[in-house]
């Protein structure tokens, strides 16, 4: 029997089911999936059980969960804690939504902070930690999702051949453009990029082709560019890292993972106080 609508719109089931498949499908190792989607196989077992026999609707979030993991050991919260703080750099409060999000876990910040520095890991490496805040800037955030977008591309290396493009091609930048535009789900006024050869003249024009207007940010301030600087250190740190060990020469298996990445970013990782598609939907629904 197919999915109801109700189920495919359900994020946190379609994700676990994504969770399930990667095993089946992509790395055919248990270990390697819940290694890359930062889960125990406990959980993964659990949700393989449910969907053996309920299907989709054994993924859905339980009418009424424990406010605490029954289940749990200290020494389980421990190793989800260090796994957390190791392999994403997590903070306190991240790391407090995620246990409580993924695994009906409820701890208090103060009790992560604890944990982690009797462990020795409450400070980050310099390269991780967070500027003081004389040195930060300011952030902002646009009234309506749309009225300025922040655009820039990533180059990496064809999978199984060796590069042949120079490090930035100028024809890169208008198909990433109608890509972008296919995507999203809003319309957008204004693209703000930095002063790269792919996003000048055939870009450029082709941008405003299109009714949309194309700034440039001042040259040597990547700051300007803050947002899209910040997604581009998340994919490296939690994406491209997570890559590691695992080989992967087929473009289509990378671009899967690729797809995933970008699901569990907009829909599940913790981001703060809400997820992107929390966010986008907020700002959507709210009268202007």
């Amino acid at each position: 029997m197919p999915p109801s609508p109700q189920q495919q719109q359900d994020p946190q089931a379609q994700h676990r089911l994504a969770v399930l498949r990667h095993a089946e499908e992509i790395t055919g190792n248990v270990a390697l999936t819940c290694r890359y989607y930062g889960i125990s196989r406990t959980c993964f077992y659990k949700w393989q059980r449910r969907y053996q026999d309920e299907g989709l609707d054994g993924l859905r979030d339980r009418s009424s969960k424990p406010h605490h993991c029954p289940h749990a050991t200290e020494a389980d919260v421990v190793n989800k804690i260090v796994y957390l703080r190791q392999h994403y750099h997590f903070g306190p409060m991240k790391i407090k939504m995620y246990l409580k999000r993924y695994h009906d876990i409820d701890i208090a910040c103060s009790a992560v902070y604890r944990i982690l520095k009797k462990l020795g890991m409450n400070r980050l490496p310099a390269s991780q930690r967070y500027q003081r805040h004389d040195k930060r800037y300011t952030r902002y955030e646009k009234q309506q999702p749309g009225n300025r977008v922040q655009l820039d591309v990533k180059f990496i290396e064809p999978i199984g051949l060796p590069e042949q493009a120079p490090a930035t091609a100028p024809t890169t930048g208008a198909p990433f453009l109608d890509y972008v535009l296919d995507r999203l789900p809003f319309r957008i006024e204004i693209i703000q990029t930095d002063n790269g050869a792919e996003f000048q003249s055939a870009f450029h024009w082709n941008v405003l082709d299109k009714g949309i207007a194309h700034t440039y940010i001042k040259p040597a301030s990547p700051h300007l560019n803050g947002k899209v600087e910040r997604s581009h250190r998340i994919d490296a740190e939690e994406f491209y890292r997570m890559l590691d060990g695992i080989v992967i020469d087929d473009t289509g298996v990378f671009n899967d993972k690729l797809r995933e990445w970008e699901d569990y970013y907009n829909y599940h990782r913790p981001h703060g106080a809400q997820t992107p598609y929390e966010r986008l939907k907020q700002k959507t629904e709210a009268p202007v």
